[in-house]
């Protein structure tokens, strides 16, 4: 079995996503061959960036606070607090609190995202 080291697994950032961190931990280039799996945090005051999936996703909140909007609904979340993101639906998730948010973050293998507008990726914690 598989042990993949937090204090090694790789960290990246996106231009549409300023202010959020993500730090891959499973995932096809780190041993897994169904699921990705990544920790995200989301800065203080930070606006979501309005994307969808072909896949479902599943988010679970550790820590702090933030909005999940589904087709520009907003809705709270709150550590402990799980968040289904069904495939092809229109999602953010923004922080306009004052501490960090922090979730733990699954989607199948070969999953993709789409920003609004923009053509389907492979987010680079999920290869």
């Amino acid at each position: 079995m598989p042990i993949i080291s937090g204090a090694t697994a790789p960290t990246f950032a996106l231009a549409t996503a300023p202010n959020t961190v993500f730090i891959g931990l499973a995932s096809p280039s780190r041993g897994s061959c169904e699921t990705s799996v990544w920790r995200v945090t989301v800065g203080p005051n930070t606006s979501g960036a309005e994307h969808s999936l072909d896949r479902e996703e599943i988010l679970v909140a550790l820590a702090g606070r933030a909005v999940a909007s589904f087709d520009g609904v907003p809705q709270a979340v709150g550590a402990g607090d799980a968040i289904v993101v069904p495939a092809g639906q229109s999602f953010s998730l923004a922080n306009p609190h004052a501490e960090p948010f922090e979730a733990v973050v699954a989607l199948p293998v070969g999953g993709q995202a789409r920003l609004a507008g923009g053509d389907a990726f492979t987010p680079p914690w999920a290869e």
